[in-house]
């Protein structure tokens, strides 16, 4: 049997793995036996000579079983979940999962907080005052069976392998490795009990994902690994070419999410929600087809349930409902400035990254995990990709809670935002399912 050391020099000479191997990786590192330095050493091997498509597989059902496995065969109705791979204003999982929920499938979702231009569900959630996100497992399946609804950080016990295993990823270079990426992912859906997933991959500017193949090549491998591990998963390439919305940062995003429920929303976030969820509802059984799947959720936004449902899992996580008829009391930040149109045009475009970077220097993102954030930072978009301008038309509004924030943030935002002679090719919002 190899050594950890020769397994090491085994993937840095690009040999292939056995499943026993990579079992063994998976378990030495969890369990404390194989130290961060080497795991970090077997990480740039992996990245550098790659994993095949077995190796793939092993490793991702191995990161699933290194800790506890949700079961949710005890609810009573159908789980479904839902990942995005990431972006700016993407605050779709507020929208989405009361959506489903109340059209009879229960939403099960552990999520993340924001880290460099994208932001986190988690950090949005917090900025409901009261709102609660840590949860034990026991506590998150009963919230599922009684609201239809939970949404919590990763408990330590699950896929404690990929916890450590990012960390290490985030700080060797190791992050843009697509079985790296399908194992974190998919480990962690396998892991936190639904068995029917959408999974949302951006591609464009904002996106980590930059080109249509990239993003492609990343969804064909999450489908065929998810597969693999007995999982009903659909993937759709969704754009990231601008800001989803037109909020970015935490409250913000809180209050565009409870307009789009009322039925009030911005037009793309909305569509994006309405084909996510007609699909979690067909993945689940619960809709014969898309279409039947769009009807309902649809019928439960114009009925007002969709809302409701959002007001239950609030309170049931201990936010404060009034946020939806009073959202003066979400956090708002001391200082705003608009920035207008210096000329007469046509919005050519975003540089959604850049407005990710912009909505961080005002405060409303953090550069490391240990950063605090301000959940009343952020940016309001008042124009979208090919609208067009006069002189002084208002183009955003920038929120930051000091001076020097404001003036750095609205610095970078302005150099996000394009004007152009002529309008813009139009961009769809789905490239692919």
């Amino acid at each position: 049997m190899k050594s950890l050391v020769e397994l090491i020099e085994w993937k840095r000479d690009g040999n292939r793995h056995t499943e026993e191997e990579i079992e063994r990786i998976v378990h030495a590192f969890t369990q404390g036996e194989m130290p961060d330095y080497q795991m970090s050493a077997w990480l740039m091997a992996a990245f550098l000579r790659g994993l095949d498509a077995d190796e793939t597989v092993w490793l991702t059902r191995a990161m699933r079983d290194s800790g506890t496995v949700v079961d949710l065969s005890g609810v009573g109705m159908p789980v479904a979940d839902k990942h995005s791979t990431g972006g700016v204003g993407d605050k779709t999982t507020l929208v989405l999962g009361p959506l489903v929920a109340s059209c009879g499938v229960a939403v099960a979702k552990m999520s993340g907080r924001g880290l460099g231009h994208t932001g986190g569900t988690l950090d949005k959630l917090e900025s409901i005052p009261g709102f609660r996100v840590e949860m034990s497992v026991e506590s998150f399946v009963e919230q599922v069976k009684r609201v239809g609804i939970a949404v919590i950080a990763q408990s330590p016990d699950i896929c404690p392998a990929d916890k450590k295993m990012y960390a290490l990823r985030d700080v060797t270079g190791t992050v843009p490795s697509i079985p790296l990426i399908v194992g974190s992912i998919i480990s962690k859906k396998a892991a936190g009990g639904a068995s029917a997933i959408v999974l949302d991959v951006k591609t464009g500017s904002g996106a980590f994902m930059k080109t249509e193949d990239e993003a492609r090549a990343l969804a064909r491998e999450l489908q065929r690994v998810g597969h693999a591990l007995g999982l009903k998963i659909q993937c759709v390439v969704s754009d990231m070419d601008q800001p989803l919305g037109r909020t970015v940062g935490n409250a913000l995003e809180v209050c565009e999410a409870i307009r789009t429920l009322k039925g009030e929303g911005p037009e793309d976030l909305q569509e994006l929600c309405l084909e996510l969820g007609a699909r979690m509802l067909r993945l689940a059984g619960a809709a014969a087809s898309n279409a039947e799947g769009r009807a309902a959720l649809e019928r439960s936004l114009h009925e007002g349930r969709a809302l409701e449902t959002f007001v239950r899992w609030v309170e049931a996580q201990g936010g404060d409902p009034r946020i939806v008829e009073e959202p003066s009391l979400l956090p708002a930040a001391e200082f705003s400035t608009v920035l207008t149109a210096d000329r007469d045009g046509f919005v050519g475009g975003f540089d959604a990254e850049g407005v990710g970077r912009a909505a961080l220097a005002l405060g409303a993102g953090r550069h490391r995990k240990e950063d605090a954030i301000d959940p009343g930072a952020g940016v309001v978009l008042a124009v979208k990709r090919g609208d067009r301008v006069v002189r002084g038309d208002a183009l955003a509004t920038a929120h930051a809670s000091t001076l020097d924030r404001l003036e750095a943030g609205a610095e970078r935002l302005r150099a996000s935002i394009s004007i152009a002679d002529e309008p813009p090719a139009p961009r769809p919002l789905f490239h692919e399912v």
